[in-house]
């Protein structure tokens, strides 16, 4: 993905106390290499992580800390701070951050800033899983998203990760290159969103198939790419719905999520969502499931292991590839192979009848894993392989791909 151009672009730098405070540093580096000038506000959590010099260096400019600092509020430092800055960038944003900003909160020179600029908010979240995942900070996130009459907060991240504290999950900041390229985006206006006024469905992560009420068919699926690329769409304008299945992910910022656990349920969800220009099935839908569930828990038995007898889930893609009134403008499908992936993603491609397939090669540990590796596939022949990165970056390129299709339409 090309650098931005932040040539004369001003950028206001919150940051927060965190361990990730220390990546605010090349952050500074990146956005004065693409042109951009920084001027930095640090909490005073985030002095505990890097110093004032450090930002001072590499900024060019003093930093601001205290709220009440005479040679500062004689301008009154706060006001001058967010109406100076093209776009206020909070890295890392902390959940007290996210609350303050959330419920109007102003005790110190950050809060204060954020409560007072008119401009674009750009905020990176980072701290531990348990903490992203709260209902509180999911609430405060979903609140500060939909403000009316307020350009509203925009985010990046976080991405999934091993933590400072050794647990694992959504909650680390994403890279200083993710976050510039955001701030690009941001800044770019609406030609950053060329998806705007466009619907889309994204289906993501495994059915389950009840064979009693404790057992079931199922998958490896983590649903990370599907959340993601749901994300990526709705970062460029389009209005999402997620057709998950179950998974441990938080809904992503700006997306309607519809929970679902048979591929049945899931095909319905599908249909009601319809119609959308965009579909993106990148569910791993269980091909069978058993005929006639168990009203009670199989027991075991002297004559061994029982027999179940399996039927064919309905085939979901194939649905809304057909052609009809609902049938979306771009269907985009997932070949997920151990073998020969060229050849069943073609095949695949051909008898499902979507536009796209994203062939990706499963055998080399890829469910629950942080990156893909993927080949995109088109219905006139193109074969695009991707080189290996984030699931982060293979749906935000996925995402490029679907707004460059629209606009060559």
């Amino acid at each position: 993905m090309a650098q931005p151009d932040l040539s004369a672009r001003k950028i206001l730098l919150i940051v927060g106390g965190g361990i990730a405070a220390y990546k605010a540093l090349e952050l500074i580096r990146l956005i004065r290499k693409a042109g951009g000038e920084v001027r930095v506000v640090l909490t005073t959590g985030g002095a505990e992580f890097v110093t004032p010099l450090s930002l001072a260096a590499l900024s060019g400019h003093p930093v601001r800390q205290a709220l009440f600092a005479p040679d500062e509020e004689t301008t009154m430092g706060h006001i001058e701070l967010s109406r100076w800055a093209d776009l206020v960038v909070v890295a890392p944003a902390t959940a007290g951050l996210i609350a303050k900003a959330a419920n109007g909160m102003a005790d110190d020179l950050a809060s204060t800033t954020l409560l007072a600029t008119d401009k674009r908010v750009l905020m990176a979240p980072a701290m531990n899983v348990r903490m992203w995942t709260h209902p509180a900070v999911q609430a405060n996130v979903e609140r500060l998203s939909g403000f009316e009459g307020f350009h509203g907060v925009r985010w990046v991240g976080p991405d999934d990760g091993e933590m400072a504290c050794g647990e694992y999950g959504p909650g680390r900041m994403a890279e200083p290159a993710a976050i510039l390229q955001a701030i690009g985006d941001l800044l770019a206006g609406e030609a950053a969103r060329p998806l705007a006024g466009r619907r889309a469905v994204v289906t993501a992560g495994p059915t389950f198939e009840p064979i009693d009420p404790v057992r079931g068919l199922t998958n490896r699926s983590s649903g990370k790419q599907g959340y993601a690329i749901a994300s990526a769409l709705a970062a460029l304008g389009a209005e999402v719905t997620l057709v998950s299945g179950p998974t441990a992910l938080p809904a992503p910022v700006g997306v309607t999520r519809v929970d679902v656990e048979t591929a049945a349920q899931m095909k319905a969800a599908v249909h009601a969502a319809l119609p959308a220009d965009i579909a993106v099935m990148s569910a791993a839908v269980a091909d069978w499931r058993v005929d006639g569930v168990a009203s009670g828990k199989i027991k075991k038995a002297p004559g061994g292991p029982p027999t179940l007898a399996l039927i064919e889930n309905p085939d979901i893609l194939a649905g809304v590839s057909a052609p009809g009134s609902h049938r979306p403008a771009l269907v985009i499908g997932f070949a997920a192979e151990t073998a020969d992936l060229e050849a069943n993603a073609r095949a695949k491609l051909s008898r499902k009848g979507c536009d796209w397939i994203v062939g990706n090669d499963v055998s080399d540990d890829v469910f629950g894993a942080e990156g893909n590796q993927v080949i995109l596939f088109t219905r006139e022949g193109q074969a695009e392989p991707w080189p290996r990165q984030s699931k982060t970056e293979v749906a935000r390129q996925l995402a490029d791909r679907v707004a460059r299709h629209f606009e060559t339409r």
